[in-house]
């Protein structure tokens, strides 16, 4: 099927979509010292405030260090979503970009969600301006609309489903099992993927993740020459001809499983490089290799490491529970509307692992 998609403005190098303004702001690295210091009172903080650390893969290693010893999690945006719902804390400090800050405050109004930069944000996010994506949805209303976890509030409120990469295909393919035509945003290589593997009728937005956009489908050639048993690891908002190289395409949560069950003793990880401290957590005996985002005369043969992840610090955290900075805070009827495609997606998501562990039971099998 034809990929079609809708172009938008990117901005230039001067504009909201620069990283070179999130790189400036990029936490100063530690000293071991200084790193228990900052580590010890943020865990007592989160203790003496009832709050709850939720972390993404792709943060600094501290912090989801932190999470975990605190009672928290470290997880993909899906579980993070979850997890924020259903925790008794009244304070949920998140670490990650914007969009899972909003997110977790979309399903949880009642609960004070804050975050170490509110600065930090997303390509995706950025590439989708709420009142273009409505044009959009305004000239295509037979469709379905279908958006990606990685969208702004506003953006999910124009939207019927909301995705993440551990559902995407399932949610698709139940909606073209249903004659639905869908108009997808923001990632096109993720709505590339989605599409082939489903046969769905998509109408695709013209976004992509600065990080995954980078791997390099000649480079991973090469590498994969030095490491000819390596077992080759893909996100799937990377672009075809890294995609295509893959044993394995999935989620964050995907690709660790892979590393841990897996059977090979090397593994090149074309995602975000965050990931690499979780699972060497997990597979410590294992070999982790960064896939290239650049050739040879780069001086950075992998670079693939999100700038406002990487704006995410202890300090931050701390200044969230003493000052109470970095709030998130939604119009009411955005998030009414919002709310509705990702409690859909949750409902979902739900039905789904129940009837997979009913099959693995026997229990609803015909």
């Amino acid at each position: 099927m034809t990929q079609v998609l809708f172009d938008y403005t990117r901005q230039d190098a001067e504009g909201a979509s620069c990283t070179a303004h999130a790189w400036a702001k990029v936490p100063a690295p530690l000293t071991p010292s200084q790193r228990a210091t900052l580590k010890a009172r943020a865990a007592a903080l989160l203790k003496a405030r009832n709050a709850v650390l939720v972390a993404h893969y792709y943060v600094d290693g501290d912090l989801q260090d932190l999470a975990l010893e605190t009672g928290g999690i470290v997880s993909d945006s899906l579980e993070m979503a979850r997890f924020g719902r259903d925790h008794e804390a009244q304070t949920l400090i998140v670490a990650g970009v914007r969009f899972m800050g909003e997110s977790a405050k979309i399903l949880s109004p009642e609960k004070r969600v804050l975050m170490p930069d509110l600065d930090a944000t997303c390509s995706l996010d950025l590439g989708c301006p709420a009142d273009e994506f409505a044009a959009f949805c305004d000239a295509h209303p037979d469709r379905k609309v279908v958006v990606y976890a990685n969208t702004s509030a506003a953006v999910k409120a124009r939207a019927d489903w909301m995705v993440t990469s551990s559902c995407a295909l399932e949610i698709v393919a139940e909606l073209k099992a249903k004659g639905e035509k869908i108009l997808w945003a923001p990632d096109r290589h993720l709505g590339r993927y989605i599409q082939e593997q489903t046969g769905a009728d998509m109408l695709m937005w013209n976004g992509a993740c600065i990080v995954h956009d980078e791997f390099k489908g000649l480079e991973l050639d090469l590498l994969s020459e030095q490491h000819p048993d390596a077992m080759i690891l893909v996100h799937p908002e990377s672009p075809k001809s890294v995609v295509d190289k893959a044993h394995v395409v999935g989620s964050t949560s995907a690709l660790i499983k892979a590393v841990v069950e897996g059977k090979a003793q090397e593994y090149i990880v074309a995602t975000d490089n965050g990931i690499l401290h979780r699972m060497r957590q997990l597979a410590p005996g294992k070999t982790l290799i960064e896939a290239p985002t650049a050739g040879n005369s780069a001086t950075c043969k992998s670079c693939a490491h999100c700038p406002w992840m990487a704006m995410n610090g202890l300090q931050g955290v701390i200044d969230c529970l003493e000052q109470g900075q970095g709030e998130i805070q939604i119009d009411e009827p955005v998030r009414i509307k919002a709310l509705g495609c990702i409690e859909r997606m949750l409902d979902f998501t739900a039905a789904l692992k129940a009837r997979t562990a009913g099959m693995k039971t026997g229990i609803g099998a015909a």
